[in-house]
């Protein structure tokens, strides 16, 4: 994989390509996630990654988003599962919130304080879809 492909900066966002099926998303510092950044993450998704794929989203930086954006985030049927790392207690509040939040396709997701953890994890779970 060319390194070019491994990375994308959007004007929100880094995604990283960590496999055909497994991306790393950091959302930039300060940043209200908006309906149309939720769209471009999707279709960027859709667009480089082999469905069905899982999301490790690094929690890095604090950012929030708009209520729409809560709604339609991570709402594709091609995600498998997607594992976050909360480095504090305000960003596993604010992930815990988005868990309860209705949506048209419930996420089946994992928080964890430690980004290698989240990997094994995510990569477990790629490999059990795998087997079905």
């Amino acid at each position: 994989m060319e390194e070019a492909d491994k990375c994308k900066s959007l004007s929100f966002a880094t995604i990283t390509k960590l496999s055909e099926d497994i991306a790393e998303v950091v959302i930039h510092q300060g940043i209200e996630l908006n309906l149309v950044m939720v769209e471009q993450y999707h279709a960027y998704l859709l667009e480089h990654l082999t469905a069905p794929f899982s999301l490790l989203i690094n929690k890095t930086n604090s950012y929030s988003y708009t209520f729409e954006a809560q709604l339609a985030l991570a709402t594709l049927k091609e995600i498998n599962v997607m594992a976050v790392v909360a480095y504090s207690h305000a960003a596993k509040v604010s992930t815990q919130d988005l868990v309860q939040r209705p949506r048209t396709k419930p996420w089946n997701l994992e928080v964890f304080d430690n980004r290698e953890e989240a990997l094994a994890w995510l990569k477990l779970n790629q490999e059990l879809i795998q087997v079905k």
